[in-house]
């Protein structure tokens, strides 16, 4: 055992000397595995340094989407508060009645983009609704005054149109569809009024619902900065595409705390083109009250699972009245399609066009069955 000790201690000693040896009179016998290891390294990391730099700049999206997206000011006129000391007859007879009920103008700020050629902008109900005054500017400066072309409150969209000859920039429409979470996205708009902005951030998540913000809610969730100003503006894709139109934002200040939403492009354009062709949307209703069957309803009703949801009251001659449904019907499917939720089913509903047939399956005492309902129009802000 000694002598192996002894072996291993001189081969070590030996191949120590060597190294120094070597290390001393020929260092780039060393040197050179290294060198040609690293130019591999840098070689092989080269392209994507290359793509990583090429994805580092969206100034093409930029420059394609921004000359699109206009600034939207509106003026509204608002009865100023009667002054209480008015209410004393002591007052009003030295002073007079005053002009305490002079109107007042009252201003708002919002965001919309350029959708067609001739004219039609997109933005949010809420940037123009009860204006009598709107003015839009361009981002090359020019201003226009525009008028309504028709409102939906419930998925809060509004297209106005401006007179400015066929020139006009357009956004182009992306695909919402395709997107994911992960993919990156600008905003665009004129956010405290400071003047056209973009900010970037990447979609958060997608199908953003029971915000109870709008009717009928599909968000896209995003962190690129939307501020008080931005609502009615692009969100586009990193090719410049319109993909969704700035709505709200989460805050506790007021200002962007990195949770936005945005609307779909594809709903948004939907709406759209109803609007234009009509001058309103047009949505499938049939007259029921429902609410989510939670375990315990379950338990009370003597559901087999909480899937569906609960029908809880019915509008008399309503579709859903003349079609039979009952109190204590569980809504499982709309035209083949799963109920998961209140909201979905709403959103169901509202999809098919008035006057068509809808087949509905209910779970009535334990057993499946399917009614045909002739589809009526939602009435403005009417629940489902």
């Amino acid at each position: 055992m000694r002598r192996l000790w002894l072996i291993f201690a001189q081969t070590v000693t030996l191949c120590v000397a060597i190294l120094f040896v070597v290390q001393t009179l020929k260092p780039e016998w060393l040197a050179r595995n290294v060198v040609q290891n690293g130019i591999a390294e840098i070689r092989e990391a080269s392209p994507n340094f290359a793509t990583s730099k090429a994805l580092s700049s969206y100034a093409d999206a930029a420059r394609k989407a921004v000359p699109a997206v206009v600034h939207i000011y509106t003026s509204q006129e608002v009865k100023a508060p009667r002054q209480p000391f008015l209410n004393d007859p002591l007052f009003r007879h030295f002073f007079g009645d005053g002009n305490d009920e002079q109107p007042q103008r009252r201003s708002g700020l919002g965001s919309g983009v350029i959708v067609s050629a001739d004219g039609y902008i997109l933005t949010n109900n809420h940037v123009v609704e009860g204006a009598d005054e709107i003015e839009v500017a361009l981002n090359d400066g020019r201003k226009f005054s525009a008028q309504v072309v028709g409102t939906d409150p419930d998925s809060d969209v509004a297209v106005l149109r401006i007179k400015a000859g066929s020139n006009l920039p357009v956004i182009t429409f992306g695909s919402a569809e395709s997107l994911q979470v992960g993919d990156v996205v600008l905003a665009i708009g004129n956010p405290f009024g400071v003047g056209q902005t973009v900010t970037s951030g990447i979609v958060s998540a997608l199908g953003r619902s029971h915000l109870g913000i709008n009717t009928f809610e599909n968000f896209i969730q995003t962190d690129a900065a939307i501020n008080p100003g931005n609502s009615g503006g692009a969100l586009v894709d990193s090719n410049g595409n319109l993909i969704g139109i700035n709505t709200a934002i989460y805050s506790q200040s007021g200002g962007s705390m990195g949770i936005g939403f945005a609307i779909p492009a594809s709903l948004a354009r939907s709406v759209m083109e109803q609007i234009i062709r009509s001058g309103t949307v047009t949505r499938g209703w049939v007259g029921v009250e429902v609410q989510e069957i939670t375990p315990d309803l379950a338990e009370s009703f003597h559901l087999a699972d909480t899937k569906g949801v609960l029908v809880a009251g019915i509008q008399r001659d309503s579709p859903a009245d003349k079609a039979g449904f009952k109190p204590g019907d569980v809504l499982l499917e709309v035209n083949g399609k799963a109920v998961g939720d209140v909201q979905a089913m709403v959103a169901l509903i509202a999809a098919l066009e008035p006057g068509h047939t809808g087949r509905f399956k209910l779970r009535r005492n334990a057993r499946d069955i399917d009614l045909d309902v002739t589809i009526g129009k939602r009435p403005s802000r009417q629940r489902d």
